[in-house]
């Protein structure tokens, strides 16, 4: 028993990765290979980029310059402050007097970033809206590769939202460089191959493109789940909205460097991925919904995964020390490491010096494992939660650790 245990241990983590390098260079080579240079549009249809803001007055002014030197005529930038208890209210409305794209919609209250995303939506005029998180930075390309998808032939009509490819701003500490990592070899990887098998987990809630009559047709965001992103996503693909995603479309941002800030983070992460199974397993009622069978028992698996995981090693390290974990361990460092290898190649298309952060893959695995296993202990009785809860409460938010302060 033991033994069985042990070899579904070792061979879920090996099939994911085989499937994701394989996923992933289908969807370089059919997709992304070749010309790099922006697509010339035939239509630019206005977009309305909307910024939902939560005590954000340390980076927010400079975010906002970014988004005012687009290379797309036609544009509005909505910031949304969701009762900021700082002065981000404040350099808002200053910054409403400088650049003549920027609207400032103000709540009084918290009430959470799907509301204030909402809100943005009401107030906006684009049949397009981007969604950006306030201390991103756009590429200033960006709108350039996102466009295309809502107006080309090729179903373009049935898409319902286009996520971009978000990438690190903060590389000066041991945990960025590790996310750095973890963005290439994972995020980026697995969202091209779902894209391959036509359905994707969730939208980066970084920077993701929506038509607007999409989030009229859902209902707009959940306002009661902590991960607004996983819920659009499943809203929109339950509809047969196609979701892409688009790795040309690039967008800066920070990440956590303090372990607690990360902690935080990823039990945020998480508990909305639970909380998506929860709302959604009714998929399997309706044959029509096949499709989000395949994404849906993949994350049912990876968390049975990591709680078999958990215990298993608890188990050996206490009564029967296996050598065979070690020979196991053998075997996934070095599928892990061609794995990092390919995604790494990947990514030069997008940043040439990339590759020296190789140095840094050895921490990778060893925290990142880990502490996904470990957040789901929390995670999952918080998502469990949403079975019982009020569905008009709202999940309000609190400013992220945003990197270390110089």
């Amino acid at each position: 028993m033991l033994m069985t245990v042990g070899f579904f241990l070792f061979l879920y983590p090996l099939f994911m990765s085989l499937f994701w390098i394989i996923g992933g260079t289908m969807f370089y080579f059919r997709r992304e290979a070749g010309d790099s240079a922006a697509p010339e549009l035939k239509e630019t249809p206005f977009v309305s980029i909307l910024v939902p803001c939560y005590n954000e007055d340390e980076q927010i002014e400079e975010m906002l310059e970014g988004l005012m030197v687009l290379n797309y005529p036609d544009y509005e930038v909505i910031a949304i402050n969701d009762g900021s208890t700082d002065s981000t209210k404040e350099i808002l409305v200053d910054c409403s007097r400088k650049f003549d794209r920027l609207r400032v919609v103000n709540s009084k209250e918290n009430k959470g970033k799907a509301n204030a995303l909402y809100l943005g939506v009401l107030a906006s005029n684009g049949e397009i809206v981007l969604t950006l998180d306030s201390d991103a930075c756009l590429d200033k390309d960006a709108l350039q590769y996102l466009i295309p998808h809502f107006t080309t032939p090729n179903y373009s009509e049935r898409v319902g939202a286009v996520t971009g490819n978000p990438r690190i701003r903060n590389r000066s500490s041991l945990l960025a460089r590790i996310q750095f990592i973890e963005y290439c070899s994972i995020i980026g990887l697995i969202k091209r191959s779902q894209r391959i098998i036509g359905k994707v987990m969730t939208v980066s809630g970084v920077v993701a493109a929506f038509r607007k009559k999409a989030l009229l047709d859902i209902g707009f965001w959940d306002k009661d789940i902590i991960a607004d992103d996983i819920g659009v996503t499943w809203k929109l693909q339950k509809k047969f909205w196609d979701v892409r995603y688009e790795p040309r479309a690039l967008c800066w941002m920070l990440v956590p460097e303090t372990v607690r800030g990360l902690w935080k983070q990823r039990i945020r992460w998480a508990q909305g991925g639970v909380e998506a199974l929860l709302r959604h397993y009714k998929i399997f009622t309706d044959y029509k919904q096949r499709r989000l069978f395949a994404v849906y028992i993949e994350q049912v698996i990876s968390i049975i995964w990591s709680i078999i995981w958990i215990l298993y090693l608890c188990f050996v390290l206490i009564f029967e020390f296996d050598l065979t974990l070690l020979l196991y361990g053998t075997y996934l460092a070095i599928i892990a490491l061609v794995q990092l290898t390919v995604s790494l190649l990947i990514d030069k298309k997008y940043e040439k010096t990339n590759l020296k952060y190789i140095l840094w893959a050895s921490w990778y695995p060893l925290l990142y494992w880990f502490l996904n296993v470990l957040v789901l202990i929390p995670a999952i009785p918080r998502a469990c939660k949403i079975l019982s809860k009020n569905r008009s409460e709202f999940a309000t938010w609190e400013s992220p650790d945003r990197g270390l302060r110089k």
